[in-house]
């Protein structure tokens, strides 16, 4: 199942992407009222396989009734997940991605933070911060955790997930080598565009075996595969959660493949620009676009 997170009147509205369009759950809920029927998209989230459940008989129910349709061109979306209580990224975890940034391969995941002021949707401008001039892209798959997670093996880690979304790791470069920190670089204001769709775990067969690409401006930039990975996502999930426990809701960026701005040779590094519009896209998952504009 495809869930999305939409503005709608100013409020957060569950919404369905199906074979037909978009379905306004809520508006649908209005005409054609049931319990149980969760109305955002954290509630699902936190609701897990029974809210999904409801969710589908709840659709399938409406095949003969008005759906409520959205026009997508009308609509307003809002990150996948809006309110996530840990948004923990993976760094270097690409082989070619650490070879074109000379870096040797981490030993052991590398963890940063971002919060939620970074979160951003589809179709969102993002600001360029006035104080930097060097911004990259970074597609990468993320992950939803469904259930609470503590010590999982890696052969269960993947139990553990509600869904995966398409995320763009927006990156001051500058700002992130300031210090030996990255937290800088990678938490300013909308630098963590997510979606347009939270693909729900049983529509992804494998996510070792996805497809990713970036394009800037009709070039495509990032064009390689979720089998590159260093660390696959059971292994990340279960080493984080040797660490602290992660809840439904909690979010894990995986790390980024080649093709990044920072792995240019010097002179040929042309950062991201107000005016220039960014799509990253995980197979299966959707395409997220994004344009940067000048910070207010």
């Amino acid at each position: 199942m495809k869930l999305v997170s939409l503005n709608k009147d100013g409020k957060d509205v569950l919404g369905v992407k199906t074979a037909n369009g978009m379905i306004d759950i809520g508006a649908t809920l209005s005409k054609h009222p049931k319990k149980d029927v969760p109305l955002t998209i954290m509630e699902v989230i936190e609701g897990g396989s029974a809210a999904v459940t409801a969710l589908e008989d709840y659709i399938t129910e409406l095949a003969d009734s008005p759906s409520y349709i959205l026009e997508e061109s009308q609509v307003e979306y809002l990150p996948c997940v809006t309110n996530p209580g840990k948004i923990i990224c993976i760094g270097l975890n690409y082989r070619k991605h650490a070879d074109e940034t000379k870096s040797p391969y981490p030993k052991t995941p590398i963890l940063f933070s971002k919060f939620n002021n970074t979160l951003a949707g589809h179709q969102q401008d993002i600001p360029v911060p006035k104080v930097t001039k060097k911004v990259d892209y970074e597609v990468e798959l993320g992950i939803v955790i469904g259930k609470e997670t503590k010590n999982v093996s890696e052969q269960t880690a993947l139990d553990h997930v509600f869904g995966y979304f398409t995320a763009n790791d927006l990156s001051a470069r500058d700002l992130q080598f300031t210090t030996h920190q990255w937290l800088l670089g990678k938490t300013c204001d909308y630098f963590n565009p997510i979606g347009p769709f939270l693909v729900t775990s049983d529509e992804v067969v494998n996510p070792q075996n996805l497809n990713l690409k970036t394009i800037v401006n009709d070039e495509v930039r990032q064009n390689s595969n979720t089998s590159d990975m260093i660390f696959s996502c059971s292994e990340i999930i279960s080493y984080i959660s040797q660490h602290m426990t992660l809840v439904p809701g909690d979010i894990i960026i995986t790390g980024t493949p080649e093709g990044v701005i920072m792995g240019y040779p010097e002179d040929k590094q042309v950062f991201l620009l107000p005016g220039d519009k960014v799509t990253v896209e995980v197979e299966n998952l959707g395409a997220l676009t994004n344009t940067l504009i000048t910070e207010e």
